[in-house]
């Protein structure tokens, strides 16, 4: 959200953002499948790569795939023996306690047209050899801003 500086010294407003046309549709999208080619021809060429195991999932990435995936058609382009799930992660202040969360798919329209803004991530994963990619980000909502809802009394602090 831009800021602006008034007349006063040193105070800031928020200023409000133009409402989107259509919340539902995707902007600043950012595809990432260069990048994953290329760590996927490093792997396939036994050259080493730099960087972490290309099969780290931990174990809240795996438990996230298995109930809140989407599962492809896809096959892992590492081990080849399972189809890859997508993962979808949503993050922004708007969302409050629900930010970072891993959800379905299904639920981005209705957020999108009752949330600000907040940016949706995409993983694809293969439970069986943990292989695990960041494929695409792009940010959805309608560009009015609102308050983050209240944090529900039966969570933790």
């Amino acid at each position: 959200m831009a800021m602006k500086k008034s007349a006063a010294k040193g105070s800031t407003a928020k200023v409000t953002a133009a409402p989107i046309a259509d919340p539902t549709l995707p902007r600043s999208v950012v595809n990432y499948i260069l990048q994953r080619r290329r760590v996927l021809t490093a792997v396939h060429s036994g050259r080493p790569f730099e960087g972490a195991d290309v099969c780290d999932a931990d174990h809240y990435l795996l438990k996230a795939a298995r109930f809140h995936g989407v599962h492809t058609t896809q096959d892992c382009p590492v081990c080849r023996r399972e189809q890859l799930t997508e993962v979808t992660y949503i993050f922004g202040d708007e969302l409050g306690h629900i930010s970072g969360a891993a959800i379905d798919p299904r639920r981005l329209l209705d957020l999108a047209e009752r949330t600000g803004e907040f940016r949706v991530f995409v993983v694809e994963v293969c439970t069986q050899c943990r292989w695990n990619y960041l494929t695409r980000s792009y940010v959805l909502g309608d560009g009015v801003f609102r308050r983050p809802p209240r944090r529900p009394p039966d969570l933790l602090r």
